[in-house]
C-alpha cells in the first residue's frame, strides 16, 4: 500500500479544498487517464453522503468512480471489486451511511471522514494492484 497516496487523501480531505469522493477520486487519477480537475469535477456532488449525509459514504462513492473509470467497459468486474470494498469497509467501521458514520442520530461517530478517505483510499489501491485476489 502507498502509504503517500493514504496521507496524500487525508491532507486532501482535511484542507476543506476537496470533498470525501474527490479526494478518493484524485488521488488515483493515473489508474483512470484523467486529470484531476476532470475527476474532482465528477465527484463534486458526491460529498456528504451524496450531498445530504443520506446515502453511501463520499469516499466510497469516490472509489466506484474510479474502478468505473479503471473497469472501462467491464460492469461485472468494477461492480465486484466495489463489492468487495464495500464491505471491507463495513467490516472496519460498521458501516457505509455518511450519516451512521457521523453519528448524526446517535452522538456516536464511528469513523472521521479522514479515516474513511484513507480506508477506502487503501481498499481501492488494494482492488487496483491485486493485493485482495
Amino acid at each position: 500500500m502507498d502509504m503517500n497516496r493514504i496521507e496524500w487523501v487525508r491532507e486532501a480531505k482535511a484542507s476543506g479544498l476537496l470533498n470525501c469522493a474527490q479526494a478518493v477520486a484524485c488521488a488515483f487519477c493515473e489508474a483512470t487517464g484523467r486529470g484531476a480537475e476532470e475527476m474532482a469535477a465528477m465527484g463534486a456532488a458526491f460529498g456528504n453522503g451524496m450531498g445530504c449525509m443520506e446515502g453511501t459514504c463520499g469516499a466510497l462513492t469516490g472509489a466506484g468512480l474510479v474502478l468505473g473509470l479503471h473497469y472501462s467497459g467491464d460492469r461485472a468486474k468494477a461492480m465486484k471489486a466495489m463489492r468487495r470494498i464495500m464491505a471491507r469497509f463495513q467490516e472496519r467501521n460498521g458501516a457505509t451511511v455518511c450519516k451512521v458514520l457521523k453519528g448524526i442520530e446517535t452522538g456516536r461517530v464511528l469513523r472521521a471522514c479522514p479515516d474513511c478517505v484513507a480506508d477506502a483510499a487503501e481498499f481501492l489501491e488494494n482492488e487496483l494492484t491485486g493485493e485482495d485476489e
